[in-house]
């Protein structure tokens, strides 16, 4: 079996022995059927990752022993924080999944006028800790050390004017202002808007507060393969997305 990374909220070190907690033994242990003796790589989202192997895998603990630190891997430089418009059904999961792979640090839902979710402070919660638990198994996959925070969702206008970056960007297919007309940032928020779009109002009131519209080409992108592109581009302009060809 291929070493599996698996995610563990532990303090990690070199040469020692821990018991998995209950979400990652349950992984370990009953969904890949892992043994004594099998490898696997453990990180906790602080950046380092570990070399180990199972010493006891039953029904109530899965004991783990540590081996040695791997090397670091390199993330981009570029803090990239996503402010995404809730979406129905699976295409809030969707781009929390393709977003963790392509490697933003933050995402924070939002509700705009045009959003058609609604969450109460309970169904918040529960909807936070399930995008967050697939950002975590998407750093497992996709082979990042970090895992993105997924922040409770707030109003798009609280959103934009909490942020700082150097770049903040607003997607708007009515521009024709590109990516490649800005200068390589220290760090980016990119806002997205829901199905439908963001309101004129809206649009205005992110470019007061130091947004740019940026146009990523003639298309209109559906919400959840919008931070996709944008970040394919970003990472490829000013991060850590190079040609292998």
């Amino acid at each position: 079996m291929k070493n599996p990374r698996i995610y563990t909220c532990q303090p990690l070190n070199e040469q020692q022995k821990i018991i998995l907690k209950e979400s990652a033994a349950v992984h370990v242990g009953r969904a890949l059927r892992m043994q004594a003796g099998d490898p696997l790589i453990l990180f906790n989202g602080e950046g380092s990752s570990f070399q180990a192997h199972i010493v006891e895998s039953n029904k109530k603990q899965v004991i783990v022993a540590i081996e040695s630190e791997l090397p670091a891997e390199e993330e981009q430089s570029i803090p990239i924080h996503i402010g995404q418009a809730l979406s129905r059904g699976e295409r809030m999961d969707w781009a929390v999944q393709k977003a963790t792979e392509l490697g933003v640090d933050e995402i924070t839902p939002l509700f705009t006028q045009r959003c058609e979710v609604k969450l109460n402070a309970e169904r918040s919660a529960k909807r936070v800790q399930h995008w967050q638990q697939i950002a975590i198994s998407a750093s497992e996959q996709c082979g990042r050390n970090k895992v993105p925070v997924i922040h409770s969702p707030v109003p798009v206008e609280a959103w934009m004017q909490s942020q700082t970056a150097t770049l903040r960007l607003v997607l708007h297919h009515r521009t024709t202002k590109s990516l490649q007309s800005h200068q390589r940032p220290d760090s980016v928020s990119l806002l997205i808007g829901p199905e439908g779009g963001l309101t004129a109002e809206e649009l205005l009131r992110a470019e007061d507060l130091g947004f740019h519209a940026t146009s990523l080409g003639p298309r209109v992108l559906r919400t959840e393969t919008a931070p996709i592109a944008a970040l394919s581009l970003i990472q490829y302009l000013w991060g850590d997305m190079r040609e292998t060809f």
